[in-house]
């Protein structure tokens, strides 16, 4: 009995004095619950939105002014046409459009009804759902009011339209999520892991000494995640086409393109996880608890970023599969050219370099 409480007690204080232990025992569980809540909200807050009131007249001020003070929505911009919508949509600026017919207040006064139609981004069609909901809850709020001095019923009808997304399907938010996830894991994930193994089995060194330079062994190693990462990328379009209808509207050569800027930083960021980690285990925890946790959660992939906490929305700027998601949904949904996004393209241009810069110089670090 002295020996296992012996035993016990030192395997104790060898977990306590392991700080990689206590970090996945105590850290992740702690970070997890924090992260998933404040990220996980079924509330919406601070979506863009912009109006187009045809009528200006002290209804639709009103009804306007109700949308704003409401906490859930920030206006982006008062539009004076009905041609700035695709525009301002394809820009990714804002999530809804609320449109008043002219003479509002007057066809409420004197024919008892009105019209307002409510467009909304669906490319997230949840989001676009919760949206919708909100503001036609707000307008009717109005109604219910304005109802009860009024001489007869008011009705106003709330015409929804959903844009890039009529059907609501769910796919076209999974997939281009999905495909930034698979290609970060396989790009990053994989090379991380790879290059980890070949210090781990001590066949680094070997390689090290051979007629390769570093950067010819990097090379070696990351070509083939690239084939087969873009192989993945055009399977993965090919499924979300044919098998759950998932249009590609823009152009695919420029599809394409983004894809391979992608799997390049993907790829970077995997070489500097090897840099830090002495072997797979430590790299597999380095790539899950970096990669794909943020992917998932940060990216808005599942869960709209408006919606979360400011800090946790300044942190989405450093997550590389936000900025692809939202070049996906662009091209793929929208139609968008290259203007419209090419401030997502320069930033994961700028990550890809600056990986690749401090993976060099880590690795020639650890050379020396």
């Amino acid at each position: 009995m002295n020996n296992l409480a012996g035993f016990i007690k030192k395997e104790f204080i060898h977990i306590l004095r392991d700080p990689r232990t206590l970090i996945i025992l105590f850290g992740l569980p702690v970070v997890q619950i924090l992260i998933f809540g404040f990220v996980i909200r079924n509330e919406i807050q601070d979506v863009k939105i912009a109006i187009l009131d045809y009528s200006k007249d002290d209804v639709t001020r009103e009804i306007t002014n109700k949308i704003l003070s409401s906490g859930f929505f920030v206006l982006s911009e008062n539009l004076t046409e009905n041609n700035d919508i695709e525009e301002i949509f394809r820009e990714g600026k804002i999530r809804e459009v609320v449109i008043f017919e002219s003479q509002f207040a007057r066809k409420l006064e004197r024919e008892g009804k009105a019209s307002v139609q409510v467009l909304a981004d669906a490319s997230d069609p949840n989001s676009a759902s919760l949206v919708v909901n909100y503001t036609r809850g707000i307008i009717f709020d109005y109604l219910k009011k304005a109802s009860k001095e009024a001489a007869q019923p008011l009705k106003i009808n709330a015409e929804v339209r959903m844009m890039y997304n009529p059907g609501l399907k769910s796919a076209f938010m999974f997939v281009p999520g999905t495909m930034a996830l698979i290609l970060m894991l396989v790009s990053a994930m994989m090379t991380s892991i790879s290059i980890a193994r070949e210090k781990e089995t001590g066949t680094m060194e070997v390689l090290l000494v051979s007629p390769l330079r570093p950067i010819h062994i990097i090379v070696g190693k990351v070509t083939p995640y690239i084939l087969l990462s873009c192989i993945n990328a055009v399977v993965i379009i090919a499924l979300g086409y044919f098998v759950f209808g998932l249009p590609v509207k823009g152009s695919l050569v420029l599809l394409l393109a983004e894809t391979v800027l992608f799997i390049s930083l993907a790829l970077s960021l995997g070489i500097l996880i090897s840099t830090m980690a002495s072997n797979q285990q430590v790299a597999m925890f380095l790539s899950v608890f970096v990669l794909m946790l943020p992917t998932i959660l940060l990216s808005g992939f599942i869960f709209p970023i408006e919606n979360m906490p400011k800090i946790l929305q300044w942190v989405t700027f450093i997550v590389p599969p936000r900025y692809f998601i939202e070049i996906l949904r662009s091209i793929m949904l929208k139609g968008t050219g290259f203007f419209n996004i090419w401030q997502q393209t320069t930033v994961l241009i700028g990550m890809t370099l600056f990986f690749i810069i401090l993976s060099a110089v880590k690795f020639k670090t650890r050379l020396e």
